[in-house]
């Protein structure tokens, strides 16, 4: 069987870019006559299947696409609650493109560092590679350099700035979300699951609780420091309860740690939200099927994937464009674990004179 040719094995042989190509065997605007005809030639003698481009099943310069998906404390990334949103993104792109999609994972250390190279960065049939939930070091980094393969960090960061990379607004998800306890009332607000060396997705959730305590005049910071790789944190967050018991809000940095704070609560004697209001991050199926469902940053994974498909496209299309990076905003939704605080609420209801 012969493979399918790839859109730059036709600007190869065309003496064309990418781009044009792509322009030609999507029959769009702004290529002239002499070259449309070329390229169109050199597809036809490729076996390119022209009818099916032209019949927009694929809009894209892509052709095959890699997916390397991080291994996270032995769940498939397919059932890891962020990471199947983003998976499915990617899917339906490149399902309605007519884009091959190829799938690996990579086990990761507890700094989302790889530990192999997956082999599919050396398969010269891939045009581009989307890395999911992993942080490049410089090995990585050299072992995809000698192919030169693009690449798109999708939750996902580096060393440096080499790679376009698709994220979450982690700091100012984060301020909103400690700034909406603080206008409940709550003065004193633990953070669980960050400390200042961890993953950078989760330093700037950190952050962003810093921040936020700060412009309050809260001086006053509780946090249960652990690696979320490693564990969900009901230990650390229920020695922080017991050492410090006046604490009334818990902002957990994702739904896992969320969970974990309305069972430490519950087994201390506590109410989730009366005496503890927990607020959590991504908003997963965990956060509406927790009991209280849990008040959390949504974060809109599926488009992340689908934005990450097209950011790639681009890419191939301007390999040498500057590099970008496509932040996604979450936003608040509010469910059953936050409620004023009583000695607020009190203040609210006192009559005026």
């Amino acid at each position: 069987m012969v493979d399918k040719p790839r859109i730059s094995d036709i600007a190869r042989e065309s003496g064309v870019s990418i781009s044009t190509v792509s322009l030609v065997l999507n029959n769009r605007p702004g290529v002239s006559d002499e070259t449309r005809a070329r390229v169109l030639q050199v597809a036809e003698q490729m076996n390119y299947p022209l009818t099916s481009l032209n019949g927009s099943l694929n809009c894209s310069p892509l052709n095959t696409v890699a997916m390397v998906v991080k291994i996270d404390m032995d769940i498939s990334p397919q059932a890891n609650p962020f990471y199947s949103k983003i998976i499915m993104g990617i899917e339906d792109v490149c399902r309605r493109g007519g884009i091959n999609l190829l799938f690996a994972a990579v086990p990761v250390d507890d700094d989302n560092r790889p530990l192999e190279i997956p082999q599919l960065i050396h398969n010269a049939d891939v045009d581009g590679l989307l890395m999911i939930g992993t942080f490049i070091d410089e090995g990585f980094a050299a072992a995809s350099a000698r192919r030169f393969p693009p690449i798109v960090l999708v939750d996902g960061y580096s060393g440096n700035d080499d790679y376009d990379t698709v994220i979450s607004d982690n700091f100012n998800a984060a301020y909103q979300a400690v700034s909406y306890l603080i206008s409940k009332g709550h003065r004193h607000i633990a953070l669980a699951g960050s400390s200042s060396d961890s993953y950078p997705s989760l330093r700037d959730r950190r952050n962003g609780y810093l921040r936020a305590l700060k412009e309050n005049n809260i001086s006053e910071t509780y946090i249960a420091h652990f690696n979320i790789n490693q564990t969900h944190g009901y230990d650390e967050i229920l020695s922080l309860l017991k050492t410090y018991p006046h604490i009334t809000a818990i902002f957990g940095v994702n739904d896992d740690v969320g969970s974990a704070a309305i069972r430490a609560v519950h087994d201390l004697g506590k109410r989730v939200p009366v005496d503890v209001s927990i607020l959590s991050f991504d908003d997963t199926y965990i956060a509406s099927n927790s009991r209280p469902m849990l008040t959390t940053m949504h974060v809109d994974t599926l488009t992340m994937g689908r934005a990450a498909v097209r950011l790639l496209s681009l890419r191939v299309e301007n390999p040498e464009s500057a590099r970008m990076t496509l932040t996604v905003h979450p936003w608040l939704v509010e469910r059953e674990s936050v409620s004023t605080t009583p000695s607020y609420t009190a203040l609210m209801e006192v009559p005026k004179s």
